[in-house]
């Protein structure tokens, strides 16, 4: 009976997680790492060898990477400069508590128009396709960080399984 509340416990951690991926303020990573060490403390630490804690550190890292790299790609393909990835990045936080739900898309639109439109002095158009490359860059980011989360919880539940 205890095992299976651990579990549940484990499990919505894991989940919340996921929940990070579109609600950035929640430390998506933080919570998977928590789930698979809250494991070892509730059950053993046996199942996690050096390789595996080192592909789970190489996950992280990886996560970090993708997250920053596909919103800096798609700003700067798009036409955007430092102030357009800062503007997308504040709208990213910001935005779904102003907006909720739409706002993780309409947060990270306006920060990087406005901050183009305003800093750059960069045109409405212009500051229009910059936004979207912002709104394109969050997207890439997610679906690479679903992949990489889902990786991570998935070698953590093979090696414990």
């Amino acid at each position: 009976m205890l095992d299976t509340i651990y579990w549940i416990i484990i499990a919505i951690m894991l989940l919340i997680g996921f929940v990070g991926l579109v609600y950035p303020v929640i430390p998506a990573v933080l919570f998977i790492a928590g789930g698979i060490i809250l494991y070892g403390f509730l059950f053993t630490f046996e199942h996690f060898n050096s390789v595996f804690w080192t592909v789970q550190i190489l996950f992280v890292i990886l996560l970090f990477i993708a997250d920053y790299a596909a919103n800096l790609f798609s700003v700067k393909k798009f036409g955007g400069n430092k102030a357009g990835i800062w503007g997308s990045t504040i709208g990213l936080l910001v935005g779904p508590f102003v907006i909720p739900f739409a706002g993780i898309l309409i947060g990270p639109f306006l920060g990087a128009f406005l901050a183009e439109l305003i800093v750059h002095r960069t045109g409405f158009k212009d500051s229009l396709r910059i936004g979207f490359g912002s709104v394109v860059g969050f997207i890439t980011s997610v679906a690479a960080k679903f992949v990489i989360q889902a990786f991570m919880v998935a070698y953590f539940l093979w090696k414990v399984l």
